[in-house]
């Protein structure tokens, strides 16, 4: 399936920030289990589930960014790289987070080029996955295949105005919805 092809979507999911916190909490537990050395998250929404799981796990985080988007536009087909995996990754057990996997491109772009980089082991995770997602993270806490609205892109602030989110917006309408739900 097409990145952000919103049509496709069945129903709508909107995550607070508790379910979030829920969600987060998932994540750690079954990457302590793997024993992550280091946490990279893709920015930018990725970076919510990785900060809250480097310190939940107290472990080094570090960004990186692979993205479609430049100022929330959506700008290319595939991801590129504008922030690269650090050095720091050589020879450790990584664990590489983001928000979501819907296509599953960016995660095994970023994962790929973990290994280039010298890390000993990768694992990818996501705090929502669609079912779609190809190649699934290694690990996720949910799998949804509706429309999920994380808490943090619900509203945005445009034109002096707090607002749906209009990338949001257009979505729902897709769902036969107006609003969030």
């Amino acid at each position: 399936m097409k990145s952000y092809a919103y049509a496709q979507r069945k129903g709508v999911e909107e995550i607070s920030w508790e379910k979030f916190a829920e969600l987060s909490a998932q994540l750690a537990e079954k990457l302590a289990a793997q024993e992550i050395e280091i946490i990279l998250g893709i920015a930018r929404a990725g970076l919510f589930p990785a900060t809250a799981v480097a310190c939940t796990l107290r472990r080094e985080m570090y960004p990186i960014r692979v993205s479609r988007r430049v100022n929330d536009s959506i700008l290319f087909e595939h991801p590129v790289w504008r922030v690269d995996i650090p050095d720091e990754v050589a020879g450790a057990t990584v664990a590489i987070l983001d928000e979501i996997s819907d296509s599953g491109e960016t995660l095994k772009m970023a994962a790929a080029r973990a290994l280039e980089r010298g890390a000993g082991r990768v694992i990818t995770a996501s705090l929502v996955s669609h079912s779609w997602a190809r190649p699934m993270p290694d690990i996720t806490a949910r799998v949804s295949d509706a429309l999920v609205i994380f808490p943090w892109d619900r509203q945005v602030y445009m034109d002096g105005k707090w607002q749906i989110n209009p990338e949001i917006a257009q979505a729902l309408r897709f769902q036969g919805k107006s609003g969030p739900v």
